[in-house]
């Protein structure tokens, strides 16, 4: 963070000193709400959770060198104690990315925030030093902790903003203002929580509504070929800049392949010319992902040839989002078991069946490892059954349904589209799946493995993976 001192902090937050022998010393370290990350000159914020309370950390985090606590009452160590928290963080937020020279870049979507937030960044620091959400800390705390640590140098700040109902992203883009904003897609994602995708768009289209105006610089950037997102153009009075396979977009594609592993490859066409890509990342979604994020660069100064360079050397940032792990005995471990919704996992059957290709010339197989969708609300039933339908349809070997009722729903839908016999199975937890797919995988074997967070299906990953670092054994 920009060094501020506990007098100044203690203004902008509106709370009172406690405990603190010279007000004038400098929080030169960063703002973190985990006791373990504190550090010398660090200023911890002590929430109250379910399980734990942030306060009783307090005089551990100075002995570790914390100049002092952002606290909602006084603990004995210096302190600057306020009626709220949350709300005082997210002040604090508000007043360092006001005195920076930063252009903030915002973004959301039902699918497909994080990975495009971590492309957005690779290319934009090839340009500058640019500071962006780690992960998916995309709420009322993660946001602003993460703007809190910019610093004079950063000259780009892109971060992920996420919305469980209406007036989230407008809470949020009060609290770091953007000049850009990029809205991916209206998706199912949360659909039970919102109640439609007209709900679903009306939130997502805070974010357009947060902009200045084009004369002031103000741009969003929406998706073309959405048109929920498209029909947000009327919603804005900042510049539109379209992305996507429509006539209509600034910025799209052509010539969009699958290499034999499964990774795109397009040419990139932008206002300021046309230059190749070929991503590293796995799937042809991320093709969308990578427009989105050319069509940002583009607008603050990028070349085509730049963005094109950035978008073929950029990288997986974000842990179990298509990770891709070959093992020593050649099955292949795809990891995308963070999130689910609908487009998510019919992207990622798409991505397994284009990565199943070359496997299959060689004797391997595809294996779909597949939990529950969360929070679809009255759509659940027809989406599992979706999933498991297009499973089938693209030729997919095996299908494991892994947990209670949703997974039923996956395996029936597969069933009622023509998947019998061993094509594809119900199990009742992550250990039967590790157990079935440790007796019969074999080399050049590709597996998927993808669920909503709470399903926790990284474990079935993570238990392949080491099996497969027993190399010989685990092959034979």
């Amino acid at each position: 963070m920009i060094a501020l001192s506990l007098a100044e902090i203690a203004e902008v937050v509106g709370g009172q000193t406690h405990d603190i022998p010279d007000p004038s010393v400098l929080v030169t370290g960063e703002v973190v709400r985990d006791s373990r990350e504190a550090g010398p000159g660090s200023l911890f914020v002590a929430f109250v959770g379910e399980r734990v309370d942030g306060h009783d950390f307090a005089a551990q985090v100075v002995e570790a060198g914390a100049v002092a606590v952002l606290a909602s009452r006084p603990v004995g160590v210096p302190a600057i104690v306020v009626e709220d928290v949350q709300a005082a963080l997210g002040a604090l937020a508000r007043h360092v990315v006001a005195r920076l020279g930063a252009t903030l870049v915002a973004l959301t979507g039902s699918a497909g925030k994080t990975s495009t937030k971590d492309l957005i960044a690779q290319v934009l620091r090839s340009k500058a030093p640019t500071v962006f959400t780690p992960g998916s800390l995309n709420n009322e705390i993660g946001l602003p902790l993460t703007a809190l640590t910019a610093t004079e140098e950063t000259k780009f700040l892109v971060l992920e903003m996420g919305a469980r109902g209406i007036g989230h992203i407008r809470y949020l883009t009060g609290l770091t203002p953007p000049r850009i904003g990029l809205v991916l897609n209206v998706g199912s994602a949360h659909i039970g929580e919102f109640g439609g995708r007209e709900q679903i768009a009306q939130a997502k289209g805070e974010l357009v509504e947060s902009l200045p105006p084009a004369e002031e610089g103000g741009v969003a950037v929406l998706n073309a070929d959405d048109p929920y997102v498209r029909a947000m153009a009327s919603r804005t009075k900042a510049k539109v800049i379209l992305f996507g396979e429509s006539g209509e977009a600034d910025v799209s594609a052509e010539n969009v392949r699958l290499t034999d592993s499964g990774q795109p490859s397009f040419r990139l066409h932008t206002p300021s010319g046309a230059s190749d890509v070929t991503m590293r990342l796995y799937g042809e979604h991320h093709v969308s992902n990578a427009l989105a994020a050319a069509a940002v660069a583009h607008e603050l100064g990028m070349s085509a040839d730049e963005i094109a360079r950035a978008l073929s050397e950029a990288g997986s940032l974000s842990r179990w989002r298509m990770e891709v792990t070959e093992r020593p005995d050649g099955v292949t471990v795809v990891n995308d078991a963070y999130n689910a919704n609908p487009e998510s996992m019919k992207a990622a059957l798409r991505a397994l069946a284009a990565m199943g290709e070359a496997s299959r010339a060689k004797g391997g197989r595809t294996w779909a490892v597949l939990g529950k969708m969360a929070e679809l609300g009255d759509e659940a039933l027809a989406e599992h059954d979706a999933v498991g339908r297009l499973a089938v349809r693209l030729n997919v070997s095996k299908l494991v349904a892994v947990g209670g009722r949703e997974a039923a729903w996956l395996q029936l839908g597969a069933y009622n589209e023509g998947s019998w016999g061993e094509e594809s199975v119900h199990v009742s937890d992550a250990q039967a799946a590790v157990d079935l797919l440790r007796s019969e995988l074999r080399p050049g074997d590709v597996v998927l493995v993808k669920a909503s967070r709470s399903v926790g299906l990284e474990s079935v990953a993570q238990a392949l993976l080491e099996t497969g670092a027993e190399g010989e054994v685990a092959a034979r």
